[in-house]
């Protein structure tokens, strides 16, 4: 994940008499005193015109507390600096930190190389090589848009040599990346700690048996279009090999090791795993791989920062318009517009689930999460949804989000790798939605997958 693909403007979502359209609505419910509406339409307005997320959240905010007038400017500055003056959100800038360290440290590589190995033999061989090397390099990075970016070049390249469909290859690619933000660590679910009250160190523990569940059911996707497409196994299994792979990769692969493993045991808090990340990293760039060079590690450090930023200014955005729902009462709305089904947790869940994937069609992650735990939350509580199951249900939900238009994140990033169009990348993920969506609807009305673990240790 980088500044660039968070702020990059791609043009109008709409056509321009669409976006004219919007824009006189919104002049229309601020003449008329329907300020909180505005506040919604001219959010969505500025999105669809193509105004980069932070700006268009904090801009919105600021038009309806100009308009409305009952706000000092001083609270407005207030809630921005509170809403990223937290001590998990430290977390962000080094998990960022690592995950570049290891896209630029020749980690990836060597990761890629030990999946092939273990999972090559397989029919659609690459295709489980692609889900394998996803879920280890999950424990990694916490971004689904540094998996993308990182490993998608590899795995595409070497895909598309073994004679795979292109299509093929960057949809598997952009549904196993997915899996990223859902085993820890997890940038989102950081997020959602904060902005939920709840311990980052449970969500991950219950993040940990859904990503494995996602690649299952990605895993068994694969096996069915390799036996249509008569896909081949791309390697024959050799001990020799693995082990020599094994060896190689070893010091890689210890890292989700150090970083799951320390925060589950308790020896340290998840702030403090992604220093340690950061550090290892640093280690086997520069002292055991030697791939880092100054020059490379300036470029990173860079990147890390304006990313580090960017996050943080959609953050402090997401905060004032989370402040100004719940002052509100958007949630009570909420409640009476499900009207009987409120108190029904089956209705709750399917309810919040459609929005999620809806708002995921148009937001960014991190956005997204800050401005519906204040509105979505309360109303899962009410109905006896634990607030860690609910947070994994929430990034599921949006990681599916990344994958479809018309932002469609990893979509983008994976049309640069691939050098193909956005709508061939399209249609080689639908297949892969269908096994995210069963994968989504398990993990939503099963709540064992996820509270399991996290029970098992911190309760």
């Amino acid at each position: 994940m980088t500044a660039t693909q968070l702020t990059k403007r791609r043009g109008p979502l709409v056509p321009p008499i669409v976006a004219a359209l919007a824009v006189a609505l919104c002049l229309f419910l601020a003449v008329q005193g329907h300020y909180l509406a505005f506040l919604f339409v001219s959010l969505f307005t500025m999105l669809l015109v193509g105004i980069p997320i932070a700006i268009a959240l904090a801009g919105s905010c600021l038009m309806y507390v100009y308009l409305t007038g009952r706000v000092p400017d001083v609270v407005v500055a207030h809630r921005m600096i509170n809403g990223i003056d937290s001590f998990p959100l430290l977390a962000i800038p080094f998990f960022i930190l690592a995950g570049n360290l290891m896209n630029n440290g020749g980690i990836t590589n060597r990761i890629f190389d030990f999946a092939k190995a273990l999972m090559g033999w397989m029919r659609g061989g690459l295709g489980h090589v692609n889900v394998g090397a996803s879920i280890v390099f999950s424990g990694m990075s916490g971004a689904a848009v540094a998996d993308a970016g990182g490993l998608g070049t590899i795995e595409i390249k070497a895909m598309r040599d073994a004679g795979y469909d292109q299509e093929f290859a960057v949809g598997i690619t952009a549904a196993s990346s997915t899996i990223g933000p859902i085993i820890p660590p997890s940038l989102p679910m950081v997020i959602y700690g904060v902005m939920a009250s709840t311990s980052v160190g449970q969500l991950f523990a219950a993040g940990l048996i859904p990503g494995l569940l996602m690649g299952a059911v990605l895993m068994v996707m694969i096996t069915l279009l390799a036996r249509r497409r008569g896909y081949p196994r791309d390697a024959t299994f050799s001990v020799r090999f693995l082990g020599y792979a094994a060896k190689r990769a070893f010091l890689s692969l210890l890292t989700p090791v150090i970083i799951v493993g320390g925060i589950i045991t308790g020896a340290f808090t998840p702030t403090e795993a992604a220093i340690a990340a950061v550090i290892y990293a640093l280690f086997l760039g520069t002292v055991v791989y030697r791939t880092l060079t100054w020059r490379r590690l300036m470029r990173v450090s860079m990147e890390t920062i304006e990313t580090t930023a960017i996050i943080l200014f959609i953050v402090a955005g997401a905060s004032i318009f989370a402040w100004i729902l719940t002052s509100n009462q958007v949630t009570q709305h909420v409640v009476a517009l499900m009207g009987p089904f409120s108190d029904n947790q089956f209705a709750v869940l399917l309810f919040a689930n459609l929005v999620l994937i809806v708002v995921g069609c148009f937001m960014e992650t991190i956005a997204a999460i800050t401005i519906l735990v204040p509105v979505l939350l309360p109303l899962a509580v009410a109905v006896g949804v634990d607030p860690v199951h609910f947070g994994v249900i929430m990034v599921l939900n949006l990681m599916i989000g990344l994958l479809t238009p018309p932002v469609g994140m990893v979509l983008y990033v994976l049309s640069r790798v691939s050098h193909i169009s956005f709508e061939k990348c399209m249609r080689g993920t639908l297949p892969f939605l269908v096994p995210l969506v069963i994968a989504l609807l398990l993990v939503t009305f099963v709540p064992a997958i996820s509270m399991w673990l996290p029970t098992l240790i911190y309760r």
